[in-house]
């Protein structure tokens, strides 16, 4: 029995969701005549009150299509250091929009309204043009941390009277929303786009979705064609990310709870230093004494555990729709004989 807690992104589709995909109607979607994507656009941009959303391939190109709708060359992008946007999207804010980027050390991921405040640039011909900011919810370098919704609130009450443009990284959403018991439409009234992944938590073989207003989704269409991101009969993956919103939602509490049995055992083993805080369905922890984190990976990879070594000091496990009852304890049991 192989366990994999490298990422939530090697799900395989289930039997269900497989079924809806044989089964979606499909067409051409450059053209606009795809009616499993054209629906699942509607479907999501509903869930959180927006006017129209745009189906990509991948979250990395969710938001970088919305960098480039919101930016011109020249601007500055306003982030946390960890965000995913500036570390694991290959550069693509300089590459794709021509911008920079002012990196804030924020919470585990997190940054706050004073933080954001602080970093806009006063109008200075010497200084880049302070023209968005982007949040990640949650958070994949703080371990799946999450906003507060107050917190949110006054982020873009900054960027209201700042006239900056507020985008928010929202791969994990999902699982932020059943952790923190919050409503998408509140997001919805928040931010001026949201990108969700369907191919993280919610189990899709592929496929993220970019909401916003119907002028914004229009020229994010445009921006999507330039990146090679039309797919034609894409609606086989539409099918499956509209079955996952419909049936994996209310299963991203399991996740989370498995985490935290997981995050319990590690506390009692002395090479543990350090475990982020555990909200959602990712654990990273730092190790010292007996095990680096490759020799940690290593170890549990003898028992058929995969796990992920981040950086020189964090190993990352990441908990999702495949990991079973029946394989959390036999994860707790490794642990515990470590």
């Amino acid at each position: 029995m192989l366990i994999d807690f490298r990422s939530d992104t090697v799900t395989r589709p289930t039997e269900g969701m497989r079924e809806a995909m044989f089964r979606a109607p499909v067409g051409d979607d450059v053209f606009g005549e795809d009616p499993s994507v054209n629906r699942l656009e509607q479907v999501a941009a509903g869930i959180f009150g927006m006017e129209a959303a745009l189906f990509c391939p991948s979250g990395t190109m969710t938001n970088q299509v919305a960098i480039r709708c919101h930016t011109q060359p020249g601007d500055e992008v306003i982030c946390d250091v960890t965000s995913h946007i500036y570390q694991y999207e290959g550069g693509g804010i300089a590459v794709n929009s021509g911008a920079s980027v002012k990196l804030i050390s924020g919470n585990h991921g997190r940054i706050t309204a004073a933080q954001v405040a602080e970093g806009v640039n006063a109008d200075d011909v010497h200084k880049p043009v302070s023209r968005l900011v982007s949040l990640e919810n949650t958070a994949n370098r703080g371990g799946g941390t999450c906003y507060e919704l107050e917190e949110l609130q006054k982020i873009r009450a900054v960027c209201t009277e700042n006239k900056l443009s507020l985008h928010l990284d929202g791969a994990r959403l999902f699982n932020a929303l059943v952790a923190k018991r919050q409503e998408a439409a509140d997001y919805g009234k928040l931010f001026d786009s949201i990108s969700i992944c369907l191919s993280k938590g919610l189990g899709s073989p592929a496929g993220s979705v970019l909401i916003g207003t119907a002028p914004f989704i229009k020229k994010a269409r445009r921006i999507r064609k330039v990146l090679g991101g039309g797919m034609r009969q894409a609606g086989y993956l539409a099918a499956a990310g509209l079955y996952a919103l419909k049936h994996h939602i209310s299963l991203l509490e399991v996740d989370h709870h498995h985490a935290r049995l997981i995050a319990e055992a590690l506390r009692q083993k002395d090479f543990i230093e350090e475990i982020l805080p555990v909200e959602t369905n990712i654990l990273i922890f730092s190790v010292r004494g007996r095990y680096t984190p490759a020799a940690l990976v290593a170890a549990l990879k003898e028992q058929d555990i995969l796990a992920l070594a981040i950086s020189a000091h964090q190993v990352r496990l990441v908990l999702h729709l495949d990991v079973t009852e029946e394989m959390v304890q036999r994860t707790l049991e490794v642990i515990r004989a470590l």
